[in-house]
């Protein structure tokens, strides 16, 4: 008999776990709340990414005179065009999740799911009638959700969340966001193309402070371009709505800003509430995050966790391989999960890609190291198609010239990374890394050339005096 699993939860782990399972002859069925795709497809990933594209062809529309391209009248944006080619980009991968699972024979329920039992799980569908689900293993996948500051009085109009911001209702006159981090930047490159005057307030030192210092700060500087207006060691300490409508977001500086609209991007609260857990002792941890082991095991035999819930590395990707780690320990495998390579891709306006050890964290570690770096604007390819502001820095173990980590900030950084990604996990040197021909004219050629400054040999870095 094959084993029965059931999974809560449709997002880039859930649905992953489910069409992997059923490739390994598995019984699926899949329950899911909302709509398969999970936050990623539906609010997050895919979204962002579709309208910073239709924000990206405005921005080189508006360029285009640069590229001996003459375009005649005003420059303009049809708001309720993007925000349908943004449903009309989810849709199409709604549908092609679905049709996987038909594809492979995952059943689908729509429905909330808990845990009744370690083998059972509790359905309450959408008409409000129930049923239960009796399987040999269970997979939690429920995610994460937009965290929400105390006080602030979220209306979806005045003050949004993330998920709010993808609808596209309007773009204000003036856009405060309460967070600088990957979701707070991305946003303010976005509204503030398309027109809206936009501050961000933060409360450590750098935006996108999870980056390397020196991403961070390039990063900074083309938000000082784009005319966004980043304030750095400061928290919103109350926020108002006046009679005018206008909201008034008080300062921990003492400073007060008046504004249209106010998005907190202060990062995700997990979805580990009503799940049944305690009920069957499944553990949690002090943020609500259920405890999983290498294995993505909980503390209760046949229930696995992946994803957001689990409190570890929040991305889609990340959730995909725990999906596939958890099936294959769910169904008599012997996987772990290796946290030691994960690209971070960054969709602001330039992209920033890492991957490895950051400079801070080698340091604390103890690790001695060496540093090459390359500007885009020694890259031929980079002139041509008018994006040379970068840089590409890549970290090298000063004993064993192993690549220890790569970071890129500046066009296609998000493509450009996996290279580096792949070059930690065979433990590639950068001399290997310089060594291997790269074609061109390419961005990709930056990469070589950052490996080759490791050892002071790159070819396009002016002799140092």
């Amino acid at each position: 008999m094959p084993v029965k699993l059931t999974i809560i939860g449709a997002g880039p782990g859930g649905y992953v776990a489910a069409i992997r399972a059923a490739q390994k002859g598995a019984g699926v069925t899949v329950v899911e709340s909302a709509e398969v795709g999970g936050t990623c497809l539906n609010w997050g990933c895919i979204p962002t990414k579709t309208i910073i594209a239709s924000a990206e062809a405005l921005a080189h529309v508006r360029n285009a005179a640069d590229f001996g391209i003459e375009v005649s009248g005003e420059v303009g944006y049809n708001l309720a065009k993007v925000r349908e080619r943004k449903d009309k980009v989810v849709s199409i991968q709604v549908k092609g999740i679905k049709g996987l699972f038909k594809s492979w024979g995952v059943s689908l329920i729509e429905g909330r799911g808990s845990l009744l039992s370690p083998d059972v799980v509790r359905v309450v569908q959408k008409d409000g009638t129930t049923m239960d689900v009796k399987s040999d293993k269970v997979i939690i996948a429920t995610g994460s959700r937009p965290a929400k500051l105390p006080g602030f009085p979220f209306d979806g109009e005045s003050v949004i969340t993330s998920d709010d911001a993808v609808l596209l209702k309007k773009i204000p006159q003036s856009l405060l966001i309460v967070g600088a981090g990957v979701i707070g930047s991305e946003f303010a490159f976005i509204y503030r193309t398309f027109g809206a005057d936009v501050t961000m307030v933060e409360m450590v030192p750098h935006a996108i402070s999870t980056e390397d210092e020196e991403m961070s700060e390039l990063l900074e500087r083309e938000l000082k371009k784009a005319k966004i207006k980043l304030m750095v060691n400061v928290k919103v300490e109350k926020v108002e709505k006046g009679s005018d409508g206008m909201m008034t977001a008080r300062l921990s500086n003492g400073q007060e800003i008046r504004t249209e609209m106010i998005l907190v991007s202060i990062g995700r609260s997990l979805n580990s509430e009503n799940l049944g857990l305690d009920d069957v002792e499944v553990s949690r941890g002090k943020r609500g995050e259920i405890v999983v082991n290498e294995r993505m095991e909980t503390s209760v035999p046949g229930v696995y966790a992946i994803g957001d819930v689990t409190g570890k590395i929040m991305l889609a990707h990340v959730a995909s391989h725990q999906g596939l780690v958890a099936v294959e320990n769910a169904l008599g495998g012997n996987e772990m999960m290796d946290y030691a390579v994960v690209p971070s891709c960054i969709f602001t306006m330039p992209e920033i890609g890492s991957v490895g050890l950051r400079e801070k964290a080698a340091a604390e570690k103890g690790i001695k190291y060496r540093v090459g770096r390359f500007q885009y604007r020694a890259l031929g390819k980079a002139h041509a198609i008018g994006e040379i502001t970068g840089m590409m820095k890549i970290l090298a173990d000063e004993a064993t010239d192993k690549v220890l980590g790569v970071h890129i900030c500046g066009a296609h950084a998000t493509d450009l990374i996996h290279e580096g990604a792949l070059a930690i996990t065979m433990g590639a040197t950068a001399k290997q890394l310089g060594h291997m021909i790269h074609a061109h004219p390419t961005l990709a050629e930056g990469v070589m050339e950052a490996a080759e400054d490791v050892h002071k040999t790159a070819i396009h870095v002016p002799k140092s005096q």
